[in-house]
């Protein structure tokens, strides 16, 4: 799952109507707004530190000498050592700082529900919104059955595929 920071108010909005909804939180009508702009400053930051990670990546490459195919495996070395969680540990981050801030806010009046289920909640409006990746894959492939998986003309038209699919469904 990648977080797209097109999806962030989305993700916001949809997160805390689920959850005044469903009488997990109260939030009073006037407050809903600041609310979704707090979900949205959380997963907002979490985009800055990977941003901060990357960069830290690239400086690492460069002064190993490395290419860029080694670019995940040295990233993982960064993240570790700034204590950076990614992939679905990421996510699992993002949505116990949400929580937490649930918690704490003052926009958010009341919160009833135990934590657990309110992972479960926010996990379940993310989900819908970040597993495009997948869907995003397949369609690319069936774009290009034409051209033979490995080849690098394959390679080449595989990546221009994929960012028009994300251009066309607004994700960057």
């Amino acid at each position: 799952m990648r977080l797209y920071p097109k999806v962030i108010p989305i993700i916001s909005r949809e997160a805390v109507q689920q959850l005044m909804q469903d009488g997990d939180i109260e939030v009073e009508p006037m407050r809903v707004a600041d609310a979704e702009m707090d979900l949205s400053a959380i997963m907002r930051e979490y985009l800055a530190n990977e941003e901060r990670v990357n960069q830290a990546t690239r400086e690492a490459l460069e002064r190993r000498g490395y290419d860029y195919s080694k670019f995940n495996q040295v990233k993982r070395e960064m993240a570790d050592v700034r204590g950076f969680k990614m992939g679905d540990e990421g996510i699992e981050y993002v949505i116990n700082q949400m929580i937490e801030f649930l918690l704490i806010s003052r926009n958010v009046e009341e919160v009833y529900s135990a934590d657990n289920g309110l992972r479960q909640k926010i996990f379940a409006v993310m989900k819908r919104h970040l597993d495009v990746d997948d869907e995003i894959d397949k369609e690319a492939r069936s774009r290009l059955k034409h051209l033979q998986e490995g080849t690098s003309a394959f390679d080449i038209e595989y990546n221009k595929t994929v960012e028009q699919i994300r251009r066309a469904r607004g994700l960057i």
